[in-house]
């Protein structure tokens, strides 16, 4: 027995937290765990998702804390007992093991560190409840009661809180700078690791509330070692996988953003009830949406409705890929009239001006790109004005003014290859083509096109290659008679006795697009008919 609690305190100590688990549960089943051995099940337990296991043990703590009077370190189980179920989503079973804490409090009138703790709960509701500037005072007041007992979790959680508060309320660069700090806390190893987990996460969240994707990314790999120095780590390692198939997206990695998006959505799905799931689905079908594979999409799109997280404004440009346009145009409507959470709306606003753009709705796409730039402005971030650039460029080609789309697509393109973000600046590019094509300048539009074309080939992005050759569809082959790539694929399907329904389902396009296509391909070859057409494919090896 002495051996085996030896081994398990050992293997907590080293953060080998499934290893304590099996030691310590082993033990028990032998003789019953001291106190303190009880709380490192407990805590052991909670860090690699065994949640029944970990309620089950603060419980026990708590009661056998209660008969030996020790009403501090009782309301502290009860407390940590009601973190780990909310974390899990039991919210129910959490408010109750809440409540009891608080009683405690009250009915002995504590004055403890432990009235922080409880007061933490409560100004996250106050906070997610839309009143930033009351759950301020309470972080203020968790704070306080941290540094008066010393108590470094409650001090780095009231710091997190301010930040988060002050996020809210506009004043980016001061909550930034809390949240930096409570960082300190973690990086130095001060904090007990399931708090350490939670402000990891929630600072990296709030980083890209605030648009700031360098600190986003500084923390982001920051958590990922953490979590690789313990690799058992459950609650946390799902939402860092995310986090970093986040970053990797925006930075090109497709391949291994859906690696991670994959496992992110394995992780969090054992088990169930993970709060960070909704998100890992929403990315998985991001991934998906920009490969092209919109039945896959459509099913992670789905899954995180399912789990809690809006699909939009993702579901509606999927809605716009695939020639949708009517379900499009619905769907954002309907977000933009819901959405309020910051980061949600910006990207729905851009989403909007290319989606209104399509539909030919100059009024809400004007809108949209005038709420986008009113975001830019008021946050400052070189993310959003990348994106205010682009939906600008989109605007003025849309309005027929070629040569401030071509300056806005410029601006756009050199703002994301600063945040290297291939992706984004290669759309921006496509943007720059067509107005260099209003303007008569077909050298330039050409090279903007080709360079668009090799980033999306490299990363495989089939919708957007799709829309390139539909938007400069008889703009850029030089001689009659001569076809491009996708006039090529449209000929032969044609000539197969293909509809234009049917051409469209299998090329992912619009049956708008195809008709365009067929134009085309008609007066480039001095033709009338799709017989006409189908013959001359005969005639010339096409088949």
């Amino acid at each position: 027995m002495a051996e085996r609690l030896d081994e398990a305190r050992a293997a907590f100590v080293e953060q080998r937290w499934t290893e304590a688990v099996v030691a310590f549960a082993a033990a028990d089943t032998e003789e019953r765990l001291v106190i303190e051995d009880l709380e490192r099940l407990a805590a052991a337990a909670q860090l690699v998702g065994k949640d029944d296991l970990a309620a089950a043990s603060w419980e026990r703590a708590h009661l056998e804390l209660l008969e030996r009077g020790e009403l501090d370190r009782a309301v502290r189980s009860a407390f940590w007992c009601a973190f780990g179920l909310m974390n899990a989503g039991q919210m129910a079973r959490a408010g109750g093991w809440f409540g009891r804490a608080k009683r405690l409090v009250d009915e002995h009138d504590l004055d403890t560190a432990a009235r922080g703790f409880l007061m933490v709960p409560v100004a996250l509701r106050t906070l997610e409840g839309g009143d930033p500037a009351s759950a301020l005072g309470m972080f203020e007041e968790v704070l306080a009661i941290g540094r008066r007992f010393d108590e470094l979790d409650l001090i780095a959680l009231g710091r997190l809180g301010q930040g988060r508060s002050l996020v809210l309320m506009g004043r980016d660069a001061d909550g930034l700078a809390l949240l930096d700090e409570a960082m300190v806390s973690v990086t130095a190893g001060e904090l007990t690791p399931i708090i350490a987990g939670r402000i990891y996460c929630a600072v990296i969240l709030v980083c890209q509330q605030a648009f700031d994707l360098n600190r986003a990314h500084e923390w982001t790999a920051a958590l990922s070692v953490w979590c690789d120095a313990q690799p058992d780590v459950v609650p946390f390692r799902g939402q860092c996988l995310v986090h970093r198939s986040e970053v990797l997206l925006l930075h090109g990695d497709w391949v291994m953003a859906m690696n991670e998006a994959e496992r992110a959505c394995e992780r969090l799905s054992d088990p169930p009830g993970q709060s960070a799931t909704g998100m890992a689905f929403y990315q998985l079908g991001e991934l998906y949406r920009l490969r092209g594979e919109f039945a896959e999409a459509e099913a992670a799109y789905r899954e995180a409705a399912g789990h809690g997280r809006t699909p939009q404004p993702g579901l509606a440009s999927l809605r716009l890929m695939k020639g949708s346009l009517d379900a499009a145009t619905s769907a954002v409507r309907r977000a933009m009239d819901e959405s309020t959470d910051r980061v949600t709306r910006a990207n729905l606003v851009s989403a909007c001006v290319e989606i209104m753009v399509a539909a030919n709705d100059g009024a809400m796409a004007e809108q949209a790109g005038a709420e986008l730039a009113a975001i830019a402005t008021e946050v400052d971030a070189p993310l959003l004005h990348a994106m205010s650039a682009h939906a600008d460029a989109a605007l003025a080609l849309h309005r027929g003014d070629a040569h401030s789309a071509l300056e806005a697509a410029h601006r756009a393109a050199s703002l994301w290859a600063r945040l290297e973000a291939p992706y984004e600046r290669a759309r921006s590019r496509v943007v720059a083509a067509l107005a260099c094509l209003d303007l008569g300048d077909r050298d330039t539009a050409l090279f903007e096109a080709d360079a668009a074309r090799r980033t999306f080939e490299r990363l495989r992005a089939r919708p957007d290659l799709n829309r390139l050759d539909s938007l400069l569809a008889g703009s850029v082959s030089p001689e009659p008679g001569v076809l491009t790539p996708r006039q090529v694929e449209v000929l032969v399907l044609v000539a197969a006795g293909k509809s234009n329904r049917e051409i469209g389902e299998q090329l992912y396009v619009s049956e708008h697009t195809v008709r365009r296509h067929l134009q085309n391909i008609f007066n480039r070859l001095g033709v009338t008919s799709r017989a006409a057409a189908t013959a001359y494919a005969y005639e010339h090896g096409f088949l």
